[in-house]
């Protein structure tokens, strides 16, 4: 025999009958192994065929036949059991046994036996009670040991997954869970063990797994580490439970929610499309009418005074103050033809019906052009105007009608608020900006101003200050537009009594898209710098 430490009591076992086969079952195991210092080594009994002597020998225990065997010190026996009830066996063996072994009668054995009977019947009993009491949770239950071997489950997670106790006990838990037959160390997610060790702490994780018959489920799942001795874990209990029912009543929920949310959506955007016909219709009625009258105006001055050329003419022969007369009526009927005209072309470009034609445009040039159209009008109110551009303008791309019709309606209004002005001066500047890569146009007027409150309103469509007669209010909102649409931006100064004035900035280039339906849409390459 190898050489046992002598630590370690070595027991011999006297009777071979079912108490001693009883013994053996109970106690017998690798006691290297589970750190056990009193191993049994050897049994005696005269019949070889009784239990206990069968087992020991299954066992690969010391077996014999006359129980002084036990007494050879080679077998090291430190402690001998006498579990056999054989008349004067105990006093035999007392009279014969060396000094160095002691003895524990049958009696004495039969208590302490009956003792841990009861014991083991408790500890049973409450083993039971555990097992129907984790059997009845209907969360998974998994003990897993250190070395990631499966140890026990309840029935809850047998029943679930398809499985059995005998297919799942002994395995690797990444095989039992995963169906992988090597470590999850290079998984997505750590492995929660090695996380629960790590932290020192329980682990939560979602996990997707596919069961036998190729249906996915999805877990959360809860790992608490169970510390044994010198701070190392004895074994891991791993909680989970299946929670793919909410999930796909949660994603089914969200499905619901964004069916009524998209639906109660659309019936937003019909109300709100709805609202907007109603307020088109309303602006197309407030159109209507305002440009009835605006035109209407002019056009009754234009017919009275043809009616009234009509009858000097018919009264007799004309005379040279009739001549005068007549040029005088002309001038007026130039002025109410042309406030048609402004009336005109500010709807067109406010419906957006004109499709604008971009081309490389000379600003001087058209400045030039829109003063010589506008030189009457300057004629007739004592308007003064001074001019200053820059030499050597480089040419930008536009649309040279639609620029002409916003420098139009700024002269035009410039000169309506200097109708009362003492002094009537109209200054219009052109420079090159290198800064905003652009070109600046500057009108400036002497006129009555516009007052602070008014100016957030400046650009709205049919906001006017003017009389009746005078205006629908759209200049100034076709003025933004068009020059937004060349990716510019119009600045305005105002001071109430001494005048105001307007700042466009145009930048030279800019990219055209079509749009059939706005006739036009433009996206800058460099916007201007515009306050």
């Amino acid at each position: 025999m190898s050489e046992i430490p002598p630590s370690v009591i070595h027991i011999g076992v006297i009777g071979g009958g079912e108490r001693c086969r009883d013994l053996l079952a109970k106690t017998t195991f690798d006691y290297w192994r589970e750190d056990v210092n009193t191993p049994i080594m050897a049994v005696a009994d005269a019949d070889e065929a009784a239990p206990g002597m069968k087992l020991a020998d299954e066992l690969g225990l010391i077996t014999s036949t006359d129980y002084r065997d036990l007494f050879d010190p080679k077998y090291n026996i430190h402690l001998i059991i006498v579990v056999s009830r054989k008349e004067g066996i105990l006093e035999e063996v007392l009279e014969t046994r060396p000094d160095r072994i002691r003895i524990i009668p049958y009696d004495l054995f039969d208590l302490f036996w009956d003792a841990i009977g009861l014991e083991e019947k408790r500890l049973r009993e409450k083993k039971e009670s555990m097992e129907t009491i984790l059997n009845g949770i209907r969360d998974f239950i998994v003990v897993i040991s250190p070395e990631q071997i499966v140890l026990d489950v309840n029935a809850a997670y047998l029943d679930k997954m398809a499985d059995s106790r005998e297919n799942v006990i002994g395995r690797k838990c990444y095989d039992v869970f995963d169906k992988k037959f090597e470590d999850c160390e290079d998984e997505e997610f750590e492995c929660p063990l090695r996380e629960a060790v790590k932290n020192h702490s329980r682990i939560r994780q979602i996990r997707s797994i596919k069961l036998r018959n190729g249906r996915m489920r999805h877990i959360e799942v809860y790992v608490y580490p169970i510390w044994g001795e010198h701070g190392k874990v004895s074994k891991f209990v791993h909680i989970s439970h299946d929670i793919t029912s909410r999930l796909t009543e949660e994603e089914e929920f969200t499905r619901r929610l964004e069916l009524m949310v998209e639906e109660r959506t659309r019936q937003l955007q019909e109300t709100h499309s709805k609202l907007l016909h109603k307020d088109k219709m309303a602006s197309l009625g407030k159109l209507a009418a305002s440009v009835v009258h605006e035109i209407n105006n002019p056009l009754a001055g234009i017919l009275n005074l043809v009616m009234l050329c009509e009858r000097i003419i018919d009264e007799g022969p004309v005379s040279d103050k009739d001549i005068g007369r007549f040029g005088e009526y002309l001038e007026l009927m130039e002025s109410e033809t042309r406030r048609i005209s402004r009336i005109v072309s500010n709807l067109l470009a406010f419906s957006r019906q004109s499709r604008m034609n971009f081309k490389s445009v000379k600003l001087e040039h058209l400045i030039d052009v829109v003063l010589v159209m506008n030189s009457n009008l300057f004629k007739l109110n004592g308007i003064k105007v001074e001019k200053e551009i820059e030499t050597d303008l480089p040419e930008l791309m536009g649309a040279e009608d639609q620029l002409e019709q916003v420098f139009m309606n700024l002269i035009s209004n410039a000169a309506e608020a200097m109708e009362n002005s003492p002094e009537k001066r109209l200054s219009i500047k052109v420079e090159h900006s290198l800064q905003n890569n652009g070109i600046i146009i500057l009108f400036s007027d002497t006129g009555s101003g516009i007052p602070d409150e008014n100016m957030a309103e400046l650009f709205e469509p049919f906001f006017t200050t003017k009389k009746k007669g005078k205006g629908v209010g759209l200049g100034l909102s076709v003025a933004y537009g068009i020059v937004k649409e060349h990716g510019g931006c119009i600045n305005v100064e105002s001071e109430p009594g001494k005048g105001t004035r307007f700042e466009i900035v145009l930048p030279l280039n800019h990219d055209y898209k079509s749009d059939d339906r706005m006739g036009g849409r433009y996206e800058q390459d460099q916007n201007p710098d515009c306050r």
